[in-house]
């Protein structure tokens, strides 16, 4: 008798992943030996694991997997330290790894700022202390537990600002430095990830922090996604995320369209030449725009639809207007026909 169609489908979902990680591992870095002749330990991929549903299915699915094609797994636990005895919580759930069979398992502790608000300053301590796991522990990919209902909250989110169809296209199931990030579930629900662990008779940890209504995506994922399929129907979160890799198909060939067009609107000595941006259709342009005030230290988090909006004004609506100011103290003008955009 198989495993319940649950954990089928989660283990099934990580099996590809890790076939894909080896693929892009070159046969030389999978196949490697020291000096002495030695070969080199298999490759190792860490799941980002909180305790909740989601990561503990994920986990329990690499746990799995990952012997059966010669990976080391291993996982790394992030104590956000915002709530009372989350260090505790956090050397809980690294034993629970450790006693799935994942190795090495660490549980790391962040310090988490106030800058962009509460949710985006979590999101970065935690990324930050996975790029670090990542790299000191020489990790060929580390896996990260969103659903396909993550995905419709994302694209639901990314409407509501009106940032543009990148937005829209939600999040990558590859993305970071190197593609260390990949998201095998990001096809799978939050209710069959959730059926896995009780199936597999998992303990999970449900962070209240997911169910406070102060934050906005828990506001969205408990009263805004249901009260969409109340009146559109089932079917809302299926469509959305399918949207969202609609979107994202575009918009990389987008651009893709923008980066080949940002040579050609420059001037001898590299500035944008105005009359040349004019010309681009608008969707290439503000590409262009966008890249060129990251290129000078905008951040690209802080960087949203409404900044560039301004910036295109410089080059469609010019009436001798001011300096354009930038996050990251970047500033745009326009001179002499031509669109400087520096640090200011």
């Amino acid at each position: 008798m198989g495993p319940h169609p649950a954990v089928a489908a989660i283990r099934l979902a990580v099996r590809r992943v890790l076939h894909d990680v080896l693929t892009q591992l070159s046969q030389s870095e999978r196949h490697s030996t020291t000096e002495d002749g030695v070969p080199h330990e298999p490759p190792l991929v860490l799941v980002a694991c909180s305790g909740g549903a989601d990561s503990m299915a994920l986990a329990s699915a690499l746990a799995f997997e990952a012997p059966k094609l010669s990976v080391r797994a291993g996982a790394i636990t992030v104590d956000h330290g915002l709530q009372p005895g989350s260090d505790l919580r956090a050397d809980e759930v690294a034993h629970r790894l450790t006693a799935m069979g994942l190795g090495p398992v660490e549980a790391v502790a962040v310090t988490v700022g106030r800058e962009g608000g509460p949710e985006a300053a979590a999101r970065d301590a935690r990324y930050a202390a996975l790029d670090e796991a990542a790299e000191r522990l020489g990790a060929a990919a580390v896996l990260l537990g969103h659903t396909r209902d993550d995905q419709a909250e994302t694209v639901l989110l990314g409407l509501a600002r009106g940032s543009g169809i990148r937005s829209l296209s939600g999040m990558a199931a590859v993305s970071g430095a190197a593609d260390r990030y990949r998201r095998p579930f990001l096809q799978v629900d939050r209710q069959t990830a959730r059926k896995a662990c009780m199936v597999q008779s998992l303990p999970v940890w449900d962070d209240p922090m997911n169910a406070d209504p102060a934050y906005t995506r828990s506001r969205l994922r408990h009263e805004g996604l249901p009260a969409l399929e109340k009146s559109l129907g089932k079917g809302v979160v299926e469509a959305l995320a399918r949207t969202a890799q609609l979107c994202r198909d575009d918009a990389d060939a987008l651009d893709a369209w923008a980066a080949d067009a940002d040579a050609k609107v420059r001037d001898a000595a590299g500035l944008l030449e105005c009359a040349k941006l004019y010309a681009l259709p608008p969707a290439v342009r503000r590409r262009v725009l966008r890249r060129a005030a990251i290129a000078e230290g905008a951040p690209a988090g802080s960087l949203f639809a409404r900044h560039i909006e301004e910036v295109d004004r410089l080059i469609t609506g010019w009436r001798g207007q001011g300096a354009i100011n930038l996050p990251g103290r970047v500033v745009a003008r326009r001179q002499g026909g031509r669109l400087v955009i520096r640090q200011g």
